[in-house]
């Protein structure tokens, strides 16, 4: 069996992993919107933008990026907010992965997050090797 590799960070680094590889397979801690220095934008979309600088910067840390990611899970408090502004949140999306993401997604409806101020938490799986030319079935 392939070795493990993790990354701990942050304040909470005593309790879980930011990343975590196994072989090609890296999964993702759930990400929120608080930048590097403790920041928190009011917004969904900021929040969200924050979210994926956070992920991106994880996936660095494996040698990886976006084009690797397979599946995210997001997590809003606020599904009407968040249907309300999808249009924008796709094409901030859209910015963030240079293209549409080539990415499984599942919307989860929450009643809170670690903090009252977040409304949202993105988790994600990304695979090693994945960024090749994609193929539509």
């Amino acid at each position: 069996m392939p070795s493990k590799k993790i990354l701990r960070s942050g304040a909470f680094a005593d309790f879980f992993c930011d990343g975590v590889q196994r072989g090609s397979t890296i999964t993702l801690a759930g990400q929120i919107g608080v930048d590097q220095n403790g920041n928190t934008p009011r917004d969904l979309k900021g929040q969200v933008m924050i979210c994926y600088e956070n992920i991106k910067r994880i996936l660095t840390e494996f040698g990886a990026d976006l084009d690797d990611v397979i599946d995210e899970t997001w997590f809003v408090t606020d599904m009407q907010e968040c249907m309300t502004n999808v249009t924008d949140i796709f094409a901030l999306r859209e910015e963030i992965f240079g293209r549409k993401p080539e990415v499984s997604q599942t919307l989860v409806g929450v009643a809170a997050l670690v903090d009252p101020k977040l409304k949202v938490e993105i988790k994600c799986i990304a695979h090693l090797g994945s960024n090749s030319d994609s193929e539509r079935m």
